[in-house]
């Protein structure tokens, strides 16, 4: 009988990502509300993955939190200095990260005008969240921009009941170093509990001056009444960024040759420049306040603000004086008009606001009402900190912008027991957004007032019987431009997305076995696409088409096929398609431009075929205080198009990579956890790229130039965790 305990404690060790989806916070305290007013339920006829503390523990490794997505059904990952650390990306869907809503706790994490997530500013994130949902295709309502392609929703405010202390050590390939500090006070008298982490991250990157340095901490009081029907927490934590810049990518001619080849920071004397680097610290201040009434009413407030400033720093050569509005230099009888120069270009923000819920819950019946307010200033200036040439002033500012964007919502979500196993879903959204732009920097004297109304609902239909979901629903997303479409398209406004979600889908989960089938389509009215052109602060240019689409089926399922194995797969087949539009191609043979016209061809980026699994076992018979598991983990990616004409020569090949993770923790009277963790990415050592960009033009004929992602050949993460 022993014997068979010891197998079965052993076996549940090896539960999946997909399988733990239960509740695992029973010892902590009350999660705030607005997270769960945010996030689809179980009955909600949407599809979602939830990561909690388990998964995420499991795959902490110390790269960026994106990274732990990358097993989720239909979800690519990118990493700019190719090893995970730094600036990351991810498209859902083939959705990038622009359209792809994130938010901490409730509130929106999202750039206002990039409208960008930089999980960079706030390295380590995972170290201290307690449970991650995403959320593919439209979903529920949430804050902040729309969500056309996914929602990612992190909370990072679990507090324990006991006091804890934890430290976790990364070592790895590249120079890479990871150093944390947990410590919690656990429930003291008076309801109070503080917790607090300190974090440090560096590594030298994959790509060539592509290094991180990352510092990030966080603060967390939280005050719960003796009944706990009220509680309050505040939140505070705060991330500083200084990386290489290596957003170019590396040009498909010195793949062969070099893959880690970076071609930012080229002086005239052909070295590098030492500091051509992103530096960016932001903070973040939540208040939360949640109150319980009774049984069926909740009520959930909170206030926020999010402090952002940072710059790049970048040498240039051969620049005009005139572009930084200064008169050419005039030596003697030379006038020189042009100079090699090092440039600071700043961001400096405020984004603040406040957001509430109130949930009420009785017998078939649950109704959400909610809204979030915010306001977003910012600042736009640039310094030329020295010029090869000389004729600059002492800390020459040549442009001084502001923007200023007001985001408001309201939404109102109803879940309605119908019949016996049959649940209603209704969820309207009135969103406006004003968004007014003093200037730009390349067109300093143009300026934008911007004012949009969305409506935004959803409907649906969960049938629930036993382990069988059934469910359908329709959703519409409407999306503001970003200010690079502004900037791009001064002699013509951009017009706002719209997106039509349809999703029909299936579930089967008994708690051992785990099934389900996903069909969507998504239709869009106006798209922005990229035109494969890219600025020099690494952002693409995009503009409207009439209409596009992307459909697709999503198998995924997991299994505990026996106490010590596990498998986990997912699988997304998918058309991603632009019906027409019209390609432009400088052509400076003849002046002007060459026209082209195209039907029915691929979206950018976006592979017909994602696939993922996960088998997790457990090779030796542990005692019921150790476990020992080893993941197997497996993607495929299938060809991506760098611009939207289906054209292979500008493509990305397929690939398939294994991973390999290796955990062991033990646990005593003397340590709550002692573990180690050994990850192997890539262990096959494929040479791949994860995403590019391509740009050609007309002269001597047709010239085309594609730019790659290389990501890095095999490579190790060595983690060593205690915790009491």
């Amino acid at each position: 009988m022993k014997k068979q305990a010891s197998i079965l404690v052993a076996g549940l060790a090896c539960t999946t990502a997909v399988q733990a989806q239960q509740d695992t916070t029973r010892n902590r305290e009350l999660t705030p509300v607005e997270v769960i007013a945010l996030r689809a339920s179980t009955k909600a006829p949407f599809a979602a993955t939830t990561l909690n503390r388990q998964d995420i523990a499991k795959g902490n490794d110390g790269r960026d939190v994106i990274n732990l997505l990358d097993q989720t059904p239909s979800v690519l990952i990118n990493s700019d200095a190719g090893n995970g650390l730094g600036y990351t990306d991810i498209r859902v869907r083939g959705t990038d990260g622009q359209r792809i809503n994130f938010t901490i706790n409730g509130i929106p994490v999202n750039d206002a005008e990039s409208q960008g997530s930089f999980m960079v500013n706030i390295p380590d994130l995972i170290s201290s969240a307690g449970s991650i949902q995403i959320q593919r295709g439209v979903g529920s309502s949430t804050n902040g921009s729309g969500a056309f392609g996914g929602t990612v929703n992190i909370s990072n405010m679990d507090q324990q009941n006991q006091a804890s202390a934890r430290a976790i050590n990364t070592v790895g390939s590249f120079n890479t170093l990871r150093h944390t500090l947990m410590a919690g006070s656990g429930r003291l008298k008076g309801g109070f509990n503080i917790d607090v982490r300190l974090s440090k991250l560096s590594s030298d990157g994959y790509v060539d001056r592509s290094a991180s340095d990352l510092k990030s901490a966080q603060l967390l009081a939280g005050w719960t009444s003796r009944n706990e029907r009220t509680n309050i927490k505040f939140n505070l934590f705060t991330g500083k960024e200084k990386t290489g810049q290596s957003w170019n990518g590396v040009p498909q001619d010195s793949l062969a040759t070099n893959r880690t080849y970076n071609e930012l920071g080229l002086k005239d004397d052909g070295t590098y420049y030492n500091n051509q680097t992103d530096n960016y610290q932001q903070d973040f201040y939540q208040l939360f306040f949640n109150h319980k009434f009774n049984n069926s009413l909740k009520l959930n407030a909170g206030l926020y603000l999010t402090r952002g400033r940072g710059y790049y720093n970048e040498y240039r050569m051969g620049e005009s004086y005139s572009t930084y509005g200064l008169p050419d230099r005039i030596v003697g009888s030379d006038t020189m008009t042009e100079t090699s120069l090092t440039r600071q270009l700043w961001l400096d923000n405020y984004n603040y606001g406040a957001v509430a819920s109130l949930m009420y819950t009785r017998g078939r019946t649950q109704l959400v009402l909610g809204g979030a307010l915010s306001q977003y200033d910012a600042k736009h200036y640039g310094y030329v900190t020295w010029a090869q040439e000389g004729g600059v002033p002492a800390d020459y500012r040549w442009y001084n912008l502001t923007a200023h964007k007001t985001d408001a919502n309201i939404y109102a979500k109803l879940e309605q027991q119908l019949a016996t196993h049959l649940y209603g879903y209704a969820d309207l959204q009135l969103r406006s957004v004003q968004y007014k732009i003093n200037g730009f920097r390349k067109n300093p004297g143009v300026s934008t007032d911007e004012q949009y109304l969305f409506f935004n609902p959803k409907f649906g239909l969960s049938y629930i019987q036993g382990a069988h979901k059934v469910f359908g629903s329709y959703a519409m997303a409407n999306k503001e431009p970003n200010r690079d479409d502004f900037e791009a398209g001064v002699n013509q406004i951009p017009k706002p997305e719209q997106l039509n979600d349809i999703e029909l889908g299936y579930q089967y989960n008994n708690g051992r076995t785990s099934l389900g089938a996903q069909l969507y389509y998504m239709l869009y009215k106006d798209q922005l696409v990229a035109t494969g052109k890219i600025n020099d602060v690494g952002a693409y240019t995009r503009s409207n088409v009439g209409q596009s689409y992307r459909r697709g089926l999503e198998l995924f399922g997991s299994s505990q096929v026996s106490p010590w194995l596990s498998v986990q797969a997912n699988l997304t087949l998918s058309q991603n398609k632009i019906k027409s539009f019209t390609e432009y191609i400088d052509d400076y043979d003849n002046g002007g431009q060459l026209e082209v016209q195209h039907s029915n061809t691929d979206i950018a980026l976006s592979p017909n075929t994602i696939a993922g699994a996960t088998l997790s076992f457990c090779p030796f018979e542990m005692d019921i205080d150790q476990d020992f598991t080893i993941d197997l983990i497996g993607k495929y990616v299938g060809r991506q198009y760098l611009d939207n004409t289906s054209n292979t020569a500008r493509s990305i090949d397929p690939y398939a990579l294994a991973n390999v993770r290796l955990n062991y923790s033990i646990r005593n009277r003397w340590v709550k956890e002692a573990g180690i963790s050994l990850s192997v990415n890539n262990i096959l050592d494929k040479k791949y790229e994860s995403k590019g960009y391509t740009f050609s033009y007309l002269y001597g004929g047709m010239q085309t130039f594609n730019y790659y992602f290389p990501q890095a050949g095999r490579n190790y993460l060595l983690t060593l965790t205690l915790g009491f």
